[in-house]
C-alpha cells in the first residue's frame, strides 16, 4: 500500500479475516452473562449499503467520484456546455444525485483554457486538494492540453482555486483525460495523448511525477488502439483510471467514437512490476464493458472506482446513454449520464464488469 492513499481505494477483508471475525463473535456470543461484570460490547455491524440508484446524475459525462476521510464523496464530471467545473458532495452515493452543485472553476473568454473543459478529475495530495482537466484556448478549441487546479483549504468549496498551469508532456499534441495515483511510494499520472507518427487519435501514456502538475518523466506509452473495436469511428484509447487489488494494478480505459460504439478496455499490471515498462502491462484483447440493448445502456465508459458505504464493495462509476441513435455529433449530445454499479470479482482475482444495468424502476407512492 502506498503511503499517499489518496484515491487508492482500500483492501477489501481477506474470506480468512471475515471467518475469523465471524467465529470470535460467536464465541463472545455463546459466553453467559456474570451478574455484576460488565460484559464486552458487541463490536457495530457497518451498515449494509443502499441499493444503488441509475442514472446518478443526469446530464454529467466522464464522472469522478472522491471517497475522502472526512466522510463525504466528491463528485466531478464533464458539463454538456464545456465551460466550467463543478463539485458535489453527499455522505452518500446516493445521495449525489439531489446534492446541490457548486461551480468552483469557469472557463476563461479568450485564451488559454477558454473551451471544451473536459474529464475533471479531484484528488487530495500532500494536504491540498488538485483537479485535473482538459481545455483548449478560446481561439483554438481543438488545441486540447491538461491543466491543473490546487486549493490549500481543507474544504474544496472554500478557498481559492490556484491554476497551477499546463502538464508538460514529450509533445505538444491533442492530450486529455489525466488521472494520478501512487504505488509504492512513487505517483503516477496517466493520460491520453496524441502520438506524433502514430496512426491514431490517441494512446494511453504513463510518466512518474515530480510534484502535482510536474511530470518527472520519461513518458511511456501503454496502449495504442489496435484492435477493432478500439478504432470504431475513431481510434481511441482515453479516460485512463487505475484500481489496486488482489497484488496487481488494473488501468481500465474507454476507446472508439462517443457514440453506442464506445466502451471500456483493460490493462493488467503485476504490483511488483516496473511499471514505467510497456511489457508489465498486459491487454485485454476484447473490450470488457459494452453497450446493451436489453438494459437500453449505450456508450459505456470514462469511468473511475470508488467503495459503497460500508467500506467494502466496489463501485464502478462511469457514464452512458439510454438510447443508441444520435442525431449529429455525439459530442453535442447533452444525455450521458453518470451511473454506479457493484463491480464484481472472478475467482482468478481480476475484475467482473459484467453488462451496465438497467435504469432504476421507479416505484410509485
Amino acid at each position: 500500500m502506498s503511503r499517499d492513499r489518496d484515491h487508492v481505494l482500500p483492501e477489501p477483508p481477506s474470506r480468512r479475516l471475515l471467518l475469523k471475525g465471524a467465529a470470535a463473535a460467536g464465541a463472545l456470543a455463546a459466553v453467559p452473562a456474570v451478574p455484576g461484570v460488565a460484559q464486552a460490547a458487541a463490536p457495530a455491524r457497518r451498515p449494509k449499503p443502499a441499493p444503488l440508484v441509475n442514472p446518478l446524475v443526469r446530464n454529467r459525462a466522464d464522472p469522478h467520484i472522491h471517497r475522502h476521510k472526512d466522510g463525504f464523496y466528491y463528485f466531478t464530471a464533464t458539463a454538456p456546455e464545456y465551460d466550467r467545473i463543478i463539485l458535489r458532495r453527499s455522505r452518500t452515493l446516493n445521495g449525489l444525485g439531489t446534492a446541490d452543485e457548486s461551480v468552483i472553476w469557469r472557463a476563461h473568454p479568450t485564451g488559454p483554457m477558454g473551451a471544451h473543459i473536459w474529464a475533471p478529475e479531484l484528488h487530495r495530495i500532500g494536504g491540498k486538494w488538485y483537479i485535473y482537466f482538459a481545455s483548449a484556448p478560446a481561439e483554438d478549441v481543438w488545441a486540447i492540453r491538461i491543466w491543473v487546479l490546487e486549493n490549500a483549504h481543507p474544504n474544496p468549496f472554500r478557498g481559492t482555486w490556484v491554476e497551477k498551469g499546463q502538464v508538460k508532456t514529450a509533445w505538444e499534441t491533442f492530450s486529455l483525460d489525466a488521472t494520478t495515483f501512487t504505488h509504492r511510494g512513487s505517483r503516477y499520472l496517466a493520460w491520453a495523448q496524441h502520438e506524433p507518427g502514430m496512426d491514431n487519435n490517441t494512446g494511453i501514456f504513463l510518466s512518474e511525477m515530480a510534484n502535482p502538475w510536474t511530470l518527472k518523466g520519461p513518458q511511456v506509452r501503454l496502449s495504442t488502439p489496435e484492435y477493432d473495436w478500439e478504432r470504431i469511428g475513431y481510434k481511441v484509447n482515453e479516460g485512463p483510471y487505475v484500481l489496486k487489488r488482489n497484488g496487481r494494478l488494473f488501468m481500465t480505459y474507454s476507446a472508439s467514437a462517443t457514440d453506442f460504439n464506445y466502451c471500456m478496455g483493460l490493462l493488467t499490471a503485476d504490483a511488483d512490476s516496473h511499471l514505467l515498462d510497456p511489457i508489465s502491462w498486459v491487454k485485454s484483447p476484447t473490450p470488457v464493458f459494452t453497450s446493451n440493448d436489453t438494459t437500453k445502456q449505450y456508450g459505456p465508459g470514462h469511468n473511475c472506482f470508488t467503495v459503497a458505504e460500508d467500506g467494502r464493495t466496489d463501485v464502478l462509476v462511469y457514464h452512458a446513454r439510454q438510447y443508441k441513435e444520435i442525431n449529429g455529433d455525439p459530442l453535442n449530445d447533452p444525455n450521458r449520464h453518470t451511473r454506479v454499479q457493484k463491480l464484481g470479482w472472478k475467482p482468478d482475482g481480476t475484475p467482473d464488469f459484467g453488462i451496465p444495468v438497467a435504469d432504476t424502476v421507479k416505484v410509485s407512492d
